[in-house]
Formats: C-alpha cells, structure tokens, sequence
C-alpha cells in the first residue's frame, strides 16, 4: 500500500484484519480469539454471506448448542450484532425474538450513502499522497478497473465481478485512509455487500457504468484533486444507491414478512409486501 504523506503526524497502527469467507475484511485480534469475538465472527459472516438469510430467526439456544459455548458469549456477540444493526429484535414484550435484520429499499440507500462517504474521504486523502505513491495508487486502481471491464463483457461468474468491485474499492481505502475511517468502513461496507450479493444478478446490467464511475474516481486521485476525488466517489456510491432503489423496488424487499406479524414501532403498518414477478 503507498506510504503515508511525508511530514504527516503519524496514527496509531490498523488492527490487523483477516478475511472472512465471504471475502470481507473484519479486525482480527492479535492473540486467541476469545469466545465472544469466535460467537460474532461465525455469525456475521454467515450473514454477510446470505447463508443466513434476511428474516432469518436466530434463536439463542441452536446459537448455544452450535457453539458449543454458555449463553453469556453468545448473548454479547448477538448484542454486539445489533449494535451494528445486522440482527433486530422483534415481536411483541414478553414475546421478543432475533432475526437476521431484513432488507429494504430505506436502509439500503443509507448504508450505501454512508459507505460512500466514508470511502470519500478516503478518496480524499489518495488524492493527498505524494506524486510517485499517487501514481502507483492509480496504476492499480486502473489494472482492478480494466479487469473488472473485461471480466464483464466476458460475462464472468458473479461472484468474480463482486470480487473485483469489492477489490477496486479496498485499494484506495486499506493503508490510506486514518485508522478511524478505516475501522468505521470494515463495520459499515459488508452490511453494503448484503444488498449486492443478493440483488447482484439484477444489478450486473449497470457494470458498465460503475466501470466508468471508477474511471472519473482514479483521475481525479491522479490529478491530486482531493476535492475532486471524494466527490467522485460520492457520486459512484449516490447512483449505486438509486440503482439499488430501483431493483428492490421491482423485485421486492427480503425477509420483511417478520416484521408485518410483529407490530412493533409501527413497523407492521409501515412494511409493504414485496412484490412479485412471473417467472
């Protein structure tokens, strides 16, 4: 990654961050992981990845039983899991249960609005690097861009085309943006993956234009216009926002059908049952 501008004080060191398997990175700790962190890295990746599905019921004890852990671990790591609001509570008082957190047309279009502007002042400071660390920046900034192009038009497999998005966004944030933006983006972004991998056969078609959003993000970092590259950036995550909108609209919202039986918050009066297409 490109070395930090010269004469800038220098911020603590990243977390270090492992992969998990749906390729998203997550803060990893130094030594063991202890049981909570274990309970909240399994669950979270089944999440992100869609083998736990939106709607889906999450219910203590198979957690418990699963595990192989007391409850107090598995009770944290769900907590946690709310806080980062992948998991709700729903039902009635007396009746409470946990489900993984549906998707809809309103969060979506906050969680990527928030991306977008952490990924823009990331894009900020790329455009703030030294002439020769910019340049080599933008030197794969491009190579990710041109393979994701190519891969595209050859109609790849989607997961390919994800991971190269994932990958071209990754390199302009990770060992360049502050440790502070760095950590908010590794707890936001994957709640953005959710959407996409769901919805990514349906949003394949505007590829094209992503490519070209990704173009306008390497010149302006390229140009050292910070100003320029974060409103770039901004802009690709705006209209991927308004595509998102767009398709969950047509094709529906998922596992919100928890969330019409619940009658909390108003919720049950405010869902809308998807709708539905022939197929």
């Amino acid at each position: 990654m490109p070395a930090s501008p010269t004469g800038r004080a220098k911020t603590p060191p990243t977390p270090a961050v492992s992969r998990s398997a749906n390729g998203s990175k997550s803060a990893a700790s130094d030594g063991p992981v202890d049981n909570v962190t274990r309970v909240y890295n399994e669950l979270r990746a089944l999440i992100i990845s869609g083998q736990l599905p939106p709607g889906a019921r999450i219910a203590e004890r198979a957690v418990v039983d699963r595990m192989g852990l007391s409850r107090t671990p598995v009770r944290s790591a769900l907590h946690r899991l709310q806080q980062e609001g992948l998991v709700a509570s729903v039902g009635r008082a007396g009746d409470q249960r946990l489900i993984v957190t549906p998707l809809t047309r309103g969060d979506g279009r906050e969680v990527f609005l928030i991306v977008g502007h952490l990924e823009g002042l990331a894009a900020r400071e790329a455009a703030s690097l030294p002439t020769e660390a910019r340049k080599q920046l933008v030197r794969r900034l491009r190579e990710v861009n041109k393979e994701l192009s190519v891969a595209s038009k050859a109609k790849a497999p989607p997961a390919k085309l994800f991971a190269l998005d994932l990958q071209f966004h990754e390199t302009y944030v990770e060992g360049v943006a502050g440790p502070r933006v760095v950590a908010l983006h590794r707890a936001i972004k994957p709640q953005s993956e959710r959407y996409a991998r769901l919805y990514v056969n349906v949003l394949l078609a505007e590829l094209p234009t992503s490519v070209k959003e990704h173009e306008a993000i390497a010149t302006a970092i390229g140009k050292g216009d910070p100003r320029s590259a974060q409103h770039a950036v901004e802009t690709n995550w705006h209209n991927a926002a308004a595509r998102l909108s767009e398709v969950i609209a047509e094709h529906g919202e998922r596992g919100i059908w928890h969330l019409w039986d619940a009658g909390t918050d108003g919720a049950a009066a405010k869902a809308r049952p998807p709708k539905t297409r022939a197929r």
